[in-house]
């Protein structure tokens, strides 16, 4: 079973009608609902994170900075729209002394990330290395994989497993998961959830309208709420 997280994304930015957009999916079954820390200001991301929570779902932002100072700003960013997971960063350290005290789940980027979009460069050796080093980190909650940003060599899907298996902690696998196959992979890997955004907007999964798309990736075997 694997969580199916709502990214209110496109091109790893927020989506300019991000709130109108959450407000015609209001009555959908997704429980976590996430957007980017870049594409709206902070003002409008505070407003939507209300919204979402108001209808008692969990709020996720993903940071994709490309620096650290950027970083930085990202996460205090998240602390003052008020979400309930903070995804991705490299800079756990920092992150963790600012997020101390607060009651986000911190879940930073496993591997070697750059770009943006952003992609996952390094050897699977690596990358697992880098998965054990960060889940063992007291205030890390989870792990972020951008499983089909892999640009080295081998599967995905067999990375994905192996930092799964080689961790403690939950593992959302995010980025590029823009079809069925892929969102079964996730669920064989044991991820504790996957991200859709992109791929939602462009009509990947089914020709319809966004409501579809997220009644199709429900109706795939081991997708959860």
């Amino acid at each position: 079973m694997s969580h199916f997280i709502l990214m209110l994304t496109e091109n790893d930015a927020t989506v300019s009608d991000a709130l109108a957009t959450y407000e015609s999916l209001r009555y959908s079954p997704v429980r976590y609902v996430g957007f980017k820390d870049i594409g709206l200001p902070i003002a409008a991301l505070k407003q939507l994170a209300q919204r979402i929570r108001a209808d008692d779902r969990k709020v996720m932002l993903e940071v994709v900075a490309t620096t650290r100072k950027a970083e930085l700003e990202s996460i205090n960013a998240a602390l003052e729209i008020g979400v309930d997971y903070l995804l991705g960063g490299r800079h756990v350290e920092d992150a963790l002394t600012l997020l101390r005290g607060s009651a986000i789940q911190y879940f930073p980027f496993a591997g070697r990330t750059v770009g943006h979009p952003t992609v996952l460069e390094g050897s699977m050796d690596d990358i697992v290395d880098d998965a054990r080093r960060i889940a063992a980190m007291p205030g890390v909650h989870g792990l972020d994989l951008l499983a089909y940003r892999f640009a080295g060599e081998g599967d995905p899907a067999e990375l994905t497993a192996r930092v799964v298996e080689a961790v403690d902690v939950p593992v959302i696998a995010a980025g590029s998961i823009d079809r069925e196959a892929r969102v079964k992979a996730m669920i064989d890997a044991k991820t504790w959830g996957f991200t859709v955004g992109s791929a939602l907007f462009q009509e990947a999964f089914v020709d319809r309208r966004l409501s579809a798309q997220i009644d199709t990736i429900f109706k795939i075997e081991g997708v959860i709420a």
